[in-house]
């Protein structure tokens, strides 16, 4: 294979995932009780209303996500002040997460993470989850 065949979505999330550290659900509540993480939810609307919401998490469609974490940007969250800025991308399962963060990356937010396992695992871990 070429250096330019085009990769499948396996290989293609192990190649973002190196580039950055993800965490487990404990360790994301952690640090957003601790005021040290945003826990941002990209699931659609439909898992939201089937599943429940994570109580302190900014819901923010994944089509949104990056006009509302650039800290230089005009449509930007209130809590999207710097770069520095430590988030955790959550999807259902964890897999959309990832790419998501890694756009983020590109953005230069290079704390940006996302949840291993998603919502799913949240909710396994028995995390706090509002209907």
């Amino acid at each position: 294979m070429s250096d330019d065949s085009p990769l499948g979505i396996d290989e293609l999330l192990d190649r973002v995932r190196a580039g950055y550290a993800r965490v487990e659900a404990r360790e994301a509540y952690e640090a957003a009780r601790a005021g040290e993480a945003l826990l941002v939810d990209i699931r659609y609307a439909a898992l939201r209303e089937r599943d429940g919401l994570i109580p302190g998490a900014v819901v923010v469609e994944r089509n949104e996500l990056e006009w509302r974490l650039d800290p230089q940007g005009s449509h930007r969250l209130p809590e999207a002040t710097d770069h520095a800025l430590r988030v955790v991308v959550i999807c259902n399962e964890g897999y959309a997460s990832s790419l998501a963060a890694a756009s983020l990356h590109q953005l230069g937010l290079h704390r940006a993470t996302d949840l291993i396992g998603g919502f799913q695992a949240w909710r396994a871990a028995g995390l706090p989850v509002t209907p």
